[in-house]
């Protein structure tokens, strides 16, 4: 007896069973995922300490104590914080992917399904738009409101622009959005999408990601910045979550993701060339 296939592609396409207890599944991701971007921060910067503590040790032929050290160790510089953020963001979303919410072989087949529809990159590209427009109507409004938000990661970006520009576009367009997606779409949206909570899992998964963009007291921002700062991640959140919601693939996300940064590299070359 065969099967129709567009009645399975329909089959595939409803949404998942309610799950038990989302909402504690969804903070207790949130919770391994941070508990594992702090442990890898850790292992990344005793590494780097330990291979530059080396380096100087070399150069100074072994003369000097472990307090001179130290001190001449100084702070990594962009290219490393890049890597390390490259290393603990990226590590973090792999271990919660895997172990708490790692897709179906049916899963699968609906994303390869959903991938092959123009319709999908039409989404992506509308969605990209959407968050170029609004983040830029949001940056005006600071600006007329003589608010100048200074995004924490900013200074790096630049710095590590200008001293790898290549590298900085393979992470900036292609790496970061990947495991980011995978991390706050994926596993947190989708928790909170597979009970059946689709509203509450864009809600609390883009006040994730923007709380984590931004941590607030961490910055020399004002609170007024903060909030700006926060409103522009929760929207770009919010999208990423609704084009995955709405074209069942997460490869719609993070295609609107690299593009959206894509975007903003090319304006961060722009500014830095003027």
């Amino acid at each position: 007896m065969s099967v129709d296939p567009a009645l399975e592609l329909q089959q595939a396409l409803r949404p998942p069973p309610r799950s038990a207890r989302p909402i504690a599944g969804f903070f207790l991701d949130l919770a391994i995922a941070i508990g594992a971007l702090l442990i890898l921060s850790l292992a990344c910067g005793a590494v780097w300490a330990a291979f530059k503590g080396a380096q100087i040790a070399m150069q100074q032929g072994g003369a000097l104590d472990p307090a001179s050290v130290v001190r001449l160790l100084g702070e990594p510089g962009a290219i490393a914080v890049i890597w390390m953020t490259l290393v603990s963001t990226g590590g973090a979303a792999l271990l919660v992917y895997y172990w708490r919410r790692r897709a179906t072989r049916e899963e699968h087949a609906v994303s390869r399904q959903a991938v092959l529809r123009i319709g999908t990159w039409g989404w992506v590209v509308a969605t990209a738009t959407a968050t170029f427009v609004v983040s830029s109507a949001i940056s005006f409004l600071g600006q007329h409101l003589g608010i100048r938000p200074q995004p924490t990661n900013l200074a790096v970006i630049e710095a590590a622009y200008v001293a790898s520009p290549v590298f900085m576009l393979l992470f900036g367009v292609l790496i970061a959005p990947a495991y980011e997606e995978l991390l706050f779409r994926r596993v947190l949206f989708g928790r909170l999408w597979a009970s059946g909570r689709p509203w509450l899992g864009v809600l609390l998964s883009s006040a994730a990601f923007a709380l984590m963009h931004e941590i607030p007291g961490t910055t020399g921002n004002s609170w007024q910045a903060t909030s700006m700062l926060w409103l522009t991640y929760g929207f770009l959140g919010a999208a990423f979550a609704f084009v995955y919601w709405r074209t069942r693939t997460l490869w719609a996300a993070i295609g609107a993701h690299a593009l959206n940064n894509a975007i903003a590299l090319v304006l961060l070359n722009l500014s830095a060339g003027s």
